[in-house]
This record gives C-alpha cells, structure tokens and sequence, in this order.
C-alpha cells in the first residue's frame, strides 16, 4: 500500500509541477482531477515502451481532416 501513495505522491507532483510551467490553474493538494488520466496514460505509455520494433517498421499514415 506504502508504494501505492508513493506513486500517487509522485504523480501529484509531476501534475503540479506542470500546472505551473504550463500556466494553468492547479487544484488543492489532494484533489488533482488530471490524477486518473494522467495515471492511465502513463501506464498505457510503459506497455508502447515495452514493445519492440523491428527495424524495418514503417510509420503510420498521417490523415488531414
């Protein structure tokens, strides 16, 4: 549970800390609604990053609306 509240304490650092260099407003400790996003969207990028690509892969299309 210890590394559980040190990963949501890091997180909620990392999120305030981008809140002041971006300029946008930041909430009271202990309620940051980017928390949940944020977590999902690093732990989505850890499982990209585990994946190997083989040196021949080609990027994805690029589509204009």
């Amino acid at each position: 549970m210890d590394r559980m509240n040190n990963k949501r304490d890091t997180l909620d650092a990392y999120i305030d800390s981008a809140a002041v260099t971006l300029g946008i407003p930041s909430t009271p400790p202990g309620s940051p609604p980017y928390a949940p996003i944020s977590d999902v969207t690093f732990t989505l990028a850890a499982l990209v990053g585990e994946k190997e690509l083989p040196d021949d892969a080609e990027s994805a299309p690029v589509f204009k609306a």
